[in-house]
């Protein structure tokens, strides 16, 4: 990353659910207060990232955390923060609108002014395009990211979800480096080695158009940040239904057994999972419970080693690798 800020933690803060609900209701007071409470509990942890999107909470949860801003002066300048654009949602602006994807030059500039008036900042360290846009014009992202850059409202630029073909489609036009990808990952999610893991066979059970993506960020210095990486809570023994399938429930029982065994809990076993691919994987964890919150972040002080990473890999993907 080119940012002229370093991350004092490999984990992020997910800010999406801290403006309570994806809707136009009104922020009310216990909304604001329970959003404070996951700010103020992640920067106990020691965390100054976090991340955002405009769409999230319909921009409520960007408008909390500008609240907490404007009462934390002098706080700003410590933390690392990143938001993203790309997405636009059903029936927006207009009823029956459909749910799309707009990487169009207005779109970008419109985004990120929404998003800097939300947070009461002037500035973003690093601006992500959310989804890549079959209709991505690469001229009008160049354009956009210039006057960004240019004015100072944006440090740094990368991409989410992307592919490496995706990435480098856009980076033959734009003269900033890319120099994040968000993706989803976690131990239920793996596809994106999965698929290595089955190169030459002869029925490949997994094929994706994702793959090489963790080597070619690795190849081109780009970090890699996981959504979505408490898998839901899945892994952390919560939500499991009698119908729930048996590989999340042998991977789950997998996590708590090292969790026992190092006094942590459960929520550091799975970040610990993804901290330990040699990609320096960036988690980014999206629970909005302090208790939890804390709890992620124990897993800074735990090393996975790599008999225990491929028994969790292996108890997810439900069977043996190849």
């Amino acid at each position: 990353m080119t940012s002229q800020k370093i991350s004092d933690s490999p984990i992020i803060f997910g800010c999406m659910m801290i403006g309570g609900s994806f809707d136009d209701s009104t922020l009310t007071a216990e909304t604001i207060k329970r959003g404070r409470d996951a700010i103020d509990a992640a920067l106990e942890c020691g965390l100054n990232f976090f991340d955002h999107a405009n769409i999230y909470c319909w921009g409520k949860s960007e408008e909390v955390f500008g609240r907490f801003l404007a009462e934390n002066q002098g706080l700003r300048e410590n933390l690392i923060i990143q938001s993203k654009c790309g997405i636009c949602l059903a029936n927006q602006p207009e009823s029956g609108w459909p749910g799309r994807f707009d990487l169009s030059y207005d779109h970008i500039l419109e985004s990120v002014d929404g998003t800097l008036a939300r947070l009461q900042t002037d500035y973003l360290d690093i601006l992500l395009l959310h989804r890549p846009d079959p209709l991505v014009e690469p001229e009008e992202v160049a354009e956009a990211f210039d006057l960004l850059h240019r004015s100072g409202k944006v440090r740094d630029f990368g991409v989410s979800n992307h592919s490496p073909a995706q990435i480098e489609l856009l980076q033959a036009y734009v003269d900033q480096p890319l120099t994040v990808n968000q993706i989803e990952y976690n131990p239920l999610h793996a596809v994106l080695h999965d698929a290595a893991i089955h190169v030459n066979m002869r029925r490949p059970q997994y094929g994706n158009p994702g793959e090489g993506i963790i080597e070619y960020c690795r190849l081109h210095g780009i970090t890699l940040q996981a959504w979505s990486a408490l898998a839901k809570g899945l892994l952390s023994g919560t939500h499991l239904a009698p119908d729930t399938e048996p590989r999340i429930v042998e991977a789950a029982k997998m996590v708590a057994k090292f969790a026992k065994e190092r006094d942590v809990s459960p929520e550091a076993i799975v970040i610990a999972w993804i901290l330990r691919h040699p990609a320096e994987i960036m988690p980014v964890i999206g629970t909005t419970h302090p208790g939890r919150i804390k709890a992620a972040c124990e897993a800074t002080k735990i090393e996975l080693s790599r008999v225990e990473w491929y028994q969790i890999y292996t108890a997810a993907m439900g069977h043996s690798v190849p």
